[in-house]
């Protein structure tokens, strides 16, 4: 591993790095917040996909490649003498010494080790200290961003709820909500109005959200393998298809299912 000194030299050569790219490089001097923000976006989901793969070479990777993107934005910031990386620096560092006053003190000196509480008191109490911060969100629920995806800010509403003691009180609790929207969808779907069932179908999926959180189950990651694990099979479906010559639409739902359930049978 690099030695601090190291660590700084690198972030310093990054730095010199995006100077020379904003000042030199014509792609790189006209490109905006705005135009960055999507490619910003692809490197989060690649490096949540190589997370989730367990892929060290590539999380290092993408790591470094996020990281240009978040000193991309400050140089652009700088330029326009709105702020710098240091500035977004200082602030998550006072960000964390607040929030953390089990480690530091006001004045960012570490307390003398002794008794901490538990992980679980500190996350219980996680949005109360979270909502005393001097410039932080006024409301519990306004620092989720309207444009996260659905499946993840129902998680981080849920668990902002719990950080302020809005919670089940067993996780056994969560099934009743779950059958009860589950019978509003029905009840929903069988009137045919459509808002109705895009309600009740919103209610559903965020109780069982609930439901996988309640259980210690990260609901994205679950989705995905059931996501991995359809791709797999419908793979060998088409993969079989292919290979006798055909095309779906020569196949009969019925010879689609035995495939599928060959794919089952192979633990695809």
């Amino acid at each position: 591993m690099h030695s601090r000194e190291e660590k700084k030299e690198a972030f310093g050569r990054l730095l010199d790095i995006m100077d020379a790219l904003r000042e030199r490089c014509p792609w790189n001097a006209e490109q905006t917040m705005e135009s960055i923000r999507p490619m910003t976006e692809e490197e989060v989901y690649e490096l949540s996909d190589a997370i989730i793969r367990a892929d060290s070479a590539d999380i290092c990777k993408e790591i470094g490649d996020l990281l240009y993107h978040l000193v991309f934005y400050a140089r652009i910031a700088q330029e326009k003498g709105q702020f710098d990386i240091a500035d977004s620096i200082m602030k998550v560092c006072g960000k964390m010494e607040f929030r953390h006053p089990h480690v530091f003190r006001p004045d960012g000196s570490l307390v003398p080790e002794g008794e901490a509480p538990s992980a679980k008191e500190i996350a219980d109490t996680w949005e109360l200290v979270k909502a005393k911060e001097k410039d932080g969100n006024r409301t519990v629920m306004g620092g989720i961003p309207e444009t996260m995806p659905a499946l993840l800010k129902a998680l981080s509403m849920q668990e902002k709820a719990r950080g302020c003691g809005f919670d089940w009180e067993q996780p056994s609790d969560v099934w009743a909500k779950v059958e009860e929207e589950l019978g509003e969808v029905r009840e929903a779907c069988g009137s045919g109005e459509q808002s109705a069932v895009e309600e009740e179908f919103g209610d559903l999926l965020f109780a069982v959200i609930n439901a996988a959180r309640l259980h210690g189950t990260d609901p994205e990651k679950a989705l995905n393998r059931s996501c991995s694990k359809f791709r797999r099979r419908f793979g060998y479906i088409e993969e079989n298809t292919i290979k006798k010559g055909m095309q779906f639409k020569d196949l009969s739902l019925e010879e689609m299912d035995s495939l599928w359930e060959k794919a089952k049978e192979l633990g695809l």
